[in-house]
């Protein structure tokens, strides 16, 4: 299935939106509460999946939603479709500050890996799944690398990242990367979780226990500073309820 051709402005710098052109007929999904405003010929709908498995069946469909009811993810993607005449506008932005990263996914191998809070919303047409790690290293030590979201298609996607964004083109490289940092990575790229040198360093480094190493050629995207980052040092320094 092909994706629609859409059009796209981003706005902002460091609390960015996305505003997706859609000519008539066409539809971008989106995942919930992402929208921020629309024209009045957009219509919405939640459904059940992304559109692009439109023989998969039922036991297909409610496979893929229960991979999603387990990961803690919406079961309904919203389907937003220009039921006008001319071009008309649809905006999206995460529901925290942070930049967009728009993907040609033609342009870097038709599918890319993402944490599974990065994917903001995709031209109709790409496929949005859940894929787990393959070693169980990575599941019982990666955080929020464990469990991925997987884009795959040929049109345009967007992830949303906390902080800069920096892009990396690997060439048969590895690097090493705290987990929580991680936006996404294309295919060629191999994932896996390492402790992070010796003892001493593990409990005093303060750079966690286990790091993840991305080995391979392909493309990585990463964030300088991922929600659950911000979230633990707000908790830290947010005043204690007094006993008295």
């Amino acid at each position: 299935m092909y994706s629609h051709e859409i059009d796209y402005i981003i706005h902002g710098d460091d609390m960015q939106v996305v505003s997706v052109e859609l000519d008539p007929g066409e539809t971008v999904i989106a995942e919930a509460g992402s929208m921020n405003w629309m024209d009045s010929d957009i219509r919405f709908e939640a459904k059940m999946g992304d559109g692009s498995q439109l023989k998969s069946g039922i036991l297909g469909k409610l496979l893929n939603v229960g991979k999603r009811v387990l990961t803690g993810e919406s079961l309904f993607l919203t389907h937003f479709t220009n039921i006008g005449h001319g071009k008309k506008e649809v905006s999206f932005a995460a529901p925290y500050p942070g930049s967009i990263i728009p993907l040609d996914l033609k342009h870097i191998g038709g599918a890319i890996y993402c944490q599974k809070e990065a994917f903001l919303c995709a031209a109709k047409g790409t496929e949005v799944s859940i894929a787990f790690t393959k070693r169980l290293g990575s599941g019982f030590f990666g955080g929020e690398g464990f469990i991925l979201q997987k884009l795959r298609g040929d049109g345009m996607a967007f992830l949303h990242a906390g902080g800069t964004i920096v892009e990396k083109n690997l060439d048969n490289e590895t690097i090493y990367v705290d987990t929580g940092c991680i936006v996404g990575f294309s295919k060629g790229i191999e994932y896996s979780v390492e402790r992070s040198g010796n003892l001493k360093s593990m409990f005093f480094g303060g750079e966690g226990l286990f790091l993840a190493t991305l080995k391979g050629t392909g493309k990585v995207y990463l964030q300088s500073l991922p929600f659950s980052r911000l979230a633990d040092r707000i908790l830290q320094l947010a005043p204690k309820p007094s006993s008295v």
